[in-house]
């Protein structure tokens, strides 16, 4: 009875964009009757020109080009999308009196004092860690592009480092406090384990999955974007589709002037259409940047959200992680460390001044691995390669924090030619 009723809503949904369909085509044929078919055409070229003026003034709206405008445009994205957030949460009156009551509840067991107080300080140390990496993986994914990587920036460190504790130490029982904020070897004199891949793997299970389903969680914009244009009747026209489109337009104008990326995107879009579940299963189980056409894809062909998300939190939390934490793992093992710092070595005229930072800075690791909590190790700061790393994620957060920005005002921009249009 529910699929019955399901495609029937999905059948009148369907009527109502043809009968929409055949009141435009009937006032062009109207138009064309009266011999204004020349004017049609004219309004289809000006309007085309138009949205390709459009364009070009949007690229244009960035911080290094005009900061002024882009700023204020970045203010006023801010202002709307506070403002419908809002008007959601007024329309939603009743979800948020119990969120809030039931934060209240929270807050106060968390303020009570009892013997409970110990088992909220292991849970809210755990979900904050959690969150902690669910956050990161959404900035990795989030945004159409600008995300941020932090799998290379915080997740891959985070294993390498556990990884050449694990073998430093021949154990993995770190003393909590301070682990995980920071790893020191346990004090079990004489007690050593046999560490093996499978072992490292379980430490950073939870941390990889938080990460994995933080991108998972981060591809649902394109989806919810592309399936709200679809049930609302619009056509692949849209600036957040224009993309597919001309990738289809190129497919069958110029099959053989396509590149090797045009090809690739093309093959995911195509390959998300026809398979479904597995086709979407198989591109969030390989590191793939070109993800979000298949979530534009599955909201535009109207593939049911669990069967989008499932896929895509499996391929990603589970699949695509355990390949990544494999590769970290295995390239930062010990023996493969100190193989690579050798190699440096034996590069003609550079490779004993390449080779001291990467020697130094293992000795320090090393070295912090066996410091008591409280105290400073000689050196700690004046490291060459973690002065570098610094300063590469300060830029990259930059970077990350200005795409977003130009985001926002670009965004503003098309909706204000939108509602320009419409009043026209």
């Amino acid at each position: 009875v529910y699929r019955v009723l399901d495609s029937q809503k999905k059948m009148n949904k369907k009527t109502k964009v043809r009968q929409r369909k055949q009141v435009v085509a009937t006032a062009e044929s109207s138009i064309t009757d009266s011999g204004s078919n020349g004017q049609v055409v004219d309004s289809q070229e000006t309007l085309k020109q138009e949205r390709e003026m459009e364009r070009k003034e949007r690229e244009s709206i960035v911080l290094w080009r005009s900061p002024v405008r882009t700023l204020k445009y970045f203010v006023l994205e801010a202002s709307v999308l506070l403002y419908l957030l809002g008007k959601r949460l007024y329309n939603r009156k009743k979800t948020v009196l119990l969120c809030v009551v039931f934060s209240m509840v929270l807050l106060a067991i968390y303020n009570i004092e009892g013997a409970h107080q110990q088992t909220v300080g292991s849970v809210e140390k755990t979900v904050l860690w959690c969150a902690y990496w669910v956050g990161l993986g959404i900035l990795s994914s989030v945004g159409l592009g600008t995300g941020l990587h932090t799998f290379l920036l915080y997740l891959g460190p985070h294993i390498a480092a556990v990884t050449l504790a694990a073998y430093e130490c021949m154990s993995t029982n770190f003393p909590e406090p301070p682990y995980p904020t920071e790893i020191i070897c346990p004090e079990e004199e004489g007690k050593q384990y046999r560490i093996s891949m499978w072992t490292i793997i379980s430490k950073v299970r939870l941390e990889a999955f938080m990460w994995g389903a933080g991108t998972a969680i981060g591809e649902l914009p394109p989806y919810f974007m592309a399936r709200a244009a679809r049930l609302s009747g619009a056509d692949l026209d849209a600036d957040e589709f224009e993309e597919i489109e001309e990738l289809l337009h190129e497919k069958n104008e110029n099959p053989g002037d396509m590149s090797f990326l045009e090809k690739a995107k093309l093959s995911v879009h195509n390959l998300v259409q026809r398979v479904g579940f597995f086709g979407i299963l198989l591109c969030a189980s390989i590191p793939n940047p070109l993800f979000d056409l298949a979530g534009i894809t599955c909201g535009h062909f109207l593939i049911p959200f669990w069967t989008f998300f499932g896929a895509t939190l499996i391929g990603k939390a589970i699949i695509k992680m355990h390949i990544q934490k494999l590769f970290v793992i295995f390239l930062f093992s010990e023996h493969h460390v100190e193989t690579v710092v050798n190699l440096i070595g034996k590069l003609p005229k550079y490779g004993k001044v390449l080779q001291t930072p990467f020697k130094e800075y293992l000795r320090l690791q090393k070295q912090k691995l066996h410091h008591k909590p409280g105290t400073a190790t000689s050196g700690e700061s004046g490291n060459l390669l973690a002065w570098i790393f610094e300063k590469v994620v300060i830029v990259m957060v930059a970077y990350f924090l200005l795409s977003i920005i130009n985001s926002m005002a670009q965004n503003y921009h098309k909706r204000q030619c939108k509602t320009k249009r419409l009043l026209q």
